[in-house]
């Protein structure tokens, strides 16, 4: 079976046999239709006594989250590799109220639209016309952190971690991946990555073709000088727009006008072929910019379709955080920040990999969903197998905790309120 191969695969991270079966429960509770999803629901649904273990398996057991993520890599390359794939990146955000959480400060939020105290991530997804899994990520610590040596330490950030920019961790995900051998040919991004140049500038060294968002203000050099992006549109004649889909939606195709200019004063030592791509919406007149580079010269049908490709990471956040519990976390440390969020990769992965597997499509369906296939795996194989938890011993332990949680902040308050 598929969830054993890959759960057999990452036990071989664990030395001893109990923290392999906790694992395996671990991923099985984020499959299953928690209300929440934290050690404590997850411990329950296990049938353990208590928390503890689960808590322990996020902080005090030995294993390498990088090499997990490392299996589950390999593991979607095995089953979904394709050498058109693009790997897909991105940021995402969780909300948090204090500011003790680690990488928290005030700060844009995609996710909220707004700048609000959060904490963000930098995640790599790998796409193909038919599937796309979360492979890598990366939680980006802002320079406030990185030059604060006691919130570091409070934290258990690692002493060799420096700052680093969000296109940064994503060239780093993005090599990992490619000396790894994950099979793919393009990388897509929204204008955070596309308007950094050294990224562009390593993707071109690794080979690999891009179809990066850049801002309206983005400047090109053309044979009659440099021009905002924004400008070179507005002189376009009609007969340079062709109407393309950027893709399959629910409710029907993505259709776009689009444009594309060749750049060749763009070339460098890399050589390759660069394009400035336009897109326009048909009903507002929008118009959203990206820089492109291929080795080999590509149409314009095939530019789009990696475009289009982008919006894959976003529906891989929506199924990760409404059915994985991926900003469900409650951890403030680094090591069990990331090893929270490599178990959701790896569940994630999992789904990705057994709907791509499921052939057979009868007359009138849908093909199968990733959140349709975590609803059957729960009905059909964790339900009927799992051990029992004693409810009303949970129930006791719960409210113990939550009676000395408040006697704890009672005597907090008391300090320094009269």
């Amino acid at each position: 079976m598929l969830f054993d191969g890959l759960m057999l695969t990452v036990g071989g991270r664990f030395r001893r046999p109990e923290p392999r079966r906790r694992v395996r429960d671990f991923v099985r509770g984020l499959l299953a239709p928690l209300p929440r999803k934290n050690c404590w629901t997850i411990a329950e649904h296990a049938g353990d006594s208590g928390p503890d273990g689960m808590q322990d398996l996020l902080t005090r057991v030995r294993w390498d989250d990088a090499a997990v993520r490392a299996d589950v890599r390999a593991f979607v390359g095995e089953h979904l590799g394709d050498p058109e794939a693009v790997l897909v990146i991105d940021e995402t955000g969780d909300l948090k109220k204090g500011r003790h959480t680690v990488g928290v400060q005030r700060q844009y939020s995609g996710t909220a639209g707004k700048i609000e105290n959060c904490q963000l991530a930098v995640h790599l997804v790998y796409a193909t016309d038919t599937a796309h899994a979360m492979v890598d990520t990366a939680l980006y610590l802002p320079k406030s952190w990185c030059d604060d040596p006691e919130r570091r330490t409070r934290a258990g950030v690692p002493e060799q971690v420096r700052f680093a920019t969000k296109p940064q961790l994503a060239a780093r995900m993005i090599t990992a991946a490619v000396t790894a051998g994950l099979p793919c040919r393009w990388v897509a991004g929204d204008e955070a990555y596309g308007n950094d140049p050294r990224l562009a500038a390593r993707l071109r060294q690794l080979r690999l073709g891009y179809v990066l968002a850049v801002a309206r203000s983005h400047q090109v050099t053309t044979g009659l000088g440099v021009y905002r992006v924004d400008a070179l549109a507005t002189g376009l004649p009609t007969i340079a727009w062709q109407r393309i889909s950027a893709g399959r939606g629910a409710k029907g195709h993505r259709w776009y006008d689009w444009s594309y200019t060749a750049l060749p004063h763009a070339t460098d030592a890399h050589g390759g072929h660069h394009w400035l791509l336009i897109r326009r919406n048909r009903r507002t007149g929008e118009l959203a910019f990206y820089r492109c580079w291929s080795p080999q010269p590509v149409p314009l049908n095939r530019l789009v379709a990696v475009a289009g490709r982008r919006w894959k990471i976003e529906e891989a956040f929506q199924a990760a955080k409404t059915g994985l519990g991926l900003d469900q976390h409650q951890h403030r440390r680094w090591r069990s920040w990331h090893r929270w969020t490599t178990l959701v990769i790896l569940a994630h992965a999992f789904l990705a990999a057994a709907t791509a597997n499921h052939h057979h499509q009868p007359v009138g369906l849908i093909p199968l969903t990733v959140n349709e296939l975590r609803h059957l795996f729960h009905v059909l194989i964790i339900e009927p197998t799992r051990r029992r938890a004693d409810p009303l011993l949970w129930s006791i332990r719960r409210r113990r905790h939550q009676a000395q949680a408040m006697t704890s902040h009672y005597a907090r308050q008391a300090l320094t309120e009269p």
